[in-house]
């Protein structure tokens, strides 16, 4: 039985020191650590990347890559975010197989027709589940994503396990409801600081336990992401560790579906 595939998103090692040393400067390290896919970041290259670089590096590397873009896919006068096109190109030719964005401001009368062509071929397009009213609900993504069925159109979802707090929903139930659309997951853990604010932490025993739950909810073997913060001393032996750790859970449904 083998290990279920790891993905990192490079935001996991901050923003900061990202921006400073450059995205690519990490993917010996994914690498070393067992990762088999690299997420890259938008919001952290100063410009739009070159694909032919991106592409470059990850293949040097042996990784997959997934491009995330921070868009909305559906913008508030309902009309469908015309830069997504642009993405998925760019994903495209960067030799990924996926782009996420996030869901914007779906409603019934958002034409999915629109993503008929941009579906037809190249990477898939993956629609998270964010940090906002309006694409943080289950509501609104179950909606979207059976219409999108309806009309045999192949969106899929990635299914940020952490983000659902920031609107007070049950990532169970989000799993319940939503687990035939997951393609990826997003593993952060969160916890709220004295503040009030919630923040993304590093999984303790009870987080592994739910996830594992969770985990069941969709096909075996589904891609699971780091996405929360990996910092210390001993970077190498810390990523290999929570890799090995993610690369375990959902084993247990894996021989049941055997």
């Amino acid at each position: 039985m083998h290990a279920n595939p790891v993905s990192i998103s490079l935001s996991s090692f901050g923003a900061d020191a990202v921006r400073q040393r450059g995205q690519a400067a990490y993917l010996a390290l994914l690498a070393e650590a067992g990762a088999s896919r690299v997420e890259w970041r938008e919001e952290l290259f100063d410009a739009l990347p070159d694909a032919a670089t991106l592409a470059a590096a990850s293949a040097a590397q042996g990784l997959e890559s997934l491009y995330s873009a921070p868009l909305e896919l559906w913008r508030a006068d309902a009309s469908l975010e015309p830069a997504v096109a642009e993405r998925l190109r760019l994903a495209g030719e960067a030799g990924a197989v996926a782009l996420k964005v996030s869901l914007g401001h779906y409603r019934d009368e958002c034409d999915l027709e629109a993503l008929r062509p941009l579906l037809a071929q190249g990477p898939a397009l993956l629609v998270e589940n964010d940090q906002t009213a309006q694409g943080g609900r289950v509501e609104p993504l179950l909606r979207c994503f059976r219409r999108a069925a309806e009309l045999g159109l192949p969106l899929a979802m990635t299914f940020d396990i952490g983000n659902w707090h920031w609107q007070g929903e049950s990532p169970q139930q989000a799993a319940r409801l939503l687990g035939p659309w997951v393609r990826y997951v997003h593993c952060k853990a969160v916890r709220r600081r004295e503040d009030g604010r919630l923040v993304a932490i590093p999984p303790q025993p009870a987080d592994l336990d739910e996830w594992e739950a969770l985990l069941a909810r969709f096909a075996p073997g589904v891609p699971r992401a780091i996405e929360y913060p990996l910092a210390g001393d001993d970077l190498a032996s810390l990523t290999r560790e929570q890799v090995a750790q993610l690369a375990q859970l959902g084993r247990a449904a894996e021989v049941r579906h055997g």
